[in-house]
């Protein structure tokens, strides 16, 4: 009888959300995620990720309502750098879990985690998409993501570290579970867990550990995950700058644990080299996600050159991703006046950031919020 009354919620629940809105025509059975008990918030995400595709790319910036240059929430009215120069927030807003492991109050970059809840929660109901990067600390040596000693093994089943893991990942459910919107839904998350593994700067990848190893701590945390029930996850997988599809694959866990395909290419050599890295890596994705029937995207990228350009994004990012079919781009988060990726207003590229903002194939929350599917 239990499982009946289960069913019949359920059936109840799928048939409120076909029937409403951009939802009406959905087909939820043939949308196949990694987590094949994702909620149905999670699966109407994926579905709009491909969506947006079609229609344009989606920006995104890194803690963009958390702080930015000169500023820091202070519990007021939600702002950011990117709405106060062009009277739009981004589309896709990007947080970091680093030290909810350690059972801390703030993350890494001292964003208090119930700040981060509460920001999620408001951007969710305005219709824009969170994603989700995990900057943990090394649970071999105990120090940050950029302590290089060899610690993946010692997490893996079997490892000297793998209860301290379990914990960390009991931590971690338990917040990803608690972003929960008004009704109680669980609000689906881009979940970006160690990222540009084929680098060495982080102890999870290149140098410090195996591609075997890699693998397999995808695997067994996207297990751990699941035991723990946290079912609102969307897995994305992105190395760091790529020279090859082989050095992708190298890395790759499989197509049954991920379910978006991304990259992150920074400027660091010089606009014309960088654009010319974006058309090539994004290929590769674009190679990859049509074999494997993802949709990809970049993201994480950003200008180093600080400043230096004021016609950065119209003649330097936009060139590398026009046409290209990625999702969304995501740059990186606006620290302070000598470290910040997206424009703000003292930027010396802000009047092109605005040119780049009303590019057609360029949408904002205002635009991402109206897709329908």
């Amino acid at each position: 009888m239990k499982k009946i009354f289960i069913s019949v919620i359920l059936i109840l629940l799928y048939l409120s959300v076909i029937s409403c809105g951009s939802s009406s025509n959905l087909d939820l059975s043939n949308i196949n995620t990694a987590n094949e008990k994702a909620t149905i918030g999670t699966k109407i995400l994926y579905k709009k990720i491909e969506e947006i595709s079609k229609q344009g790319i989606a920006f995104g910036h890194e803690d963009a309502t958390a702080y930015g240059v000169g500023w820091k929430d202070d519990g007021g009215k939600i702002q950011s750098d990117v709405e106060k120069v062009t009277g739009k927030f981004p589309a896709v807003h990007g947080f970091d879990v680093g030290h909810i492991e350690l059972g801390r109050s703030h993350n890494l970059d001292t964003v208090s985690f119930e700040l981060m809840k509460n920001h999620i929660k408001k951007i969710h109901k305005e219709g824009g998409m969170i994603t989700i990067s995990w900057h943990l600390n090394n649970p071999l040596s105990g120090g940050s993501s950029w302590d290089s000693i060899p610690a993946v093994a010692s997490i893996l089943e079997g490892g000297n570290q793998r209860k301290k893991y379990e914990l960390w990942i009991g931590r971690l459910s338990s917040f990803l579970k608690s972003l929960q919107d008004e009704k109680g839904d669980y609000i689906p998350i881009v979940f970006r867990p160690f990222h540009e593994m084929n680098g060495s700067w982080f102890w999870w990848g290149g140098e410090n550990t195996t591609p075997k190893a890699y693998k397999q701590l995808w695997k067994e945390t996207y297990s751990l995950l699941k035991k723990q029930k946290v079912n609102n996850l969307l897995f994305a997988f992105s190395p760091n700058t790529l020279s090859s599809k082989e050095e992708f694959d190298t890395y790759y866990p499989g197509d049954d644990f991920v379910d978006i395909i991304g990259v992150d290419v920074y400027n660091h050599d010089g606009d014309e080299a960088f654009t010319k890295s974006l058309i090539s890596n994004i290929e590769i994705l674009k190679n990859k996600a049509r074999n494997s029937n993802k949709p990809y995207a970049l993201t994480e990228t950003g200008n180093t050159k600080f400043g230096e350009n004021p016609n950065w994004w119209t003649e330097a990012l936009y060139p590398g991703i026009e046409g290209t079919g990625i999702s969304w781009v995501l740059v990186w988060r606006n620290a302070r006046p000598n470290h910040f990726f997206a424009s703000f207003k003292e930027d010396v590229a802000k009047e092109d950031f605005k040119d780049f903002e009303e590019l057609k194939e360029i949408l904002f929350l205002p635009e991402v919020k109206k897709i329908d599917y």
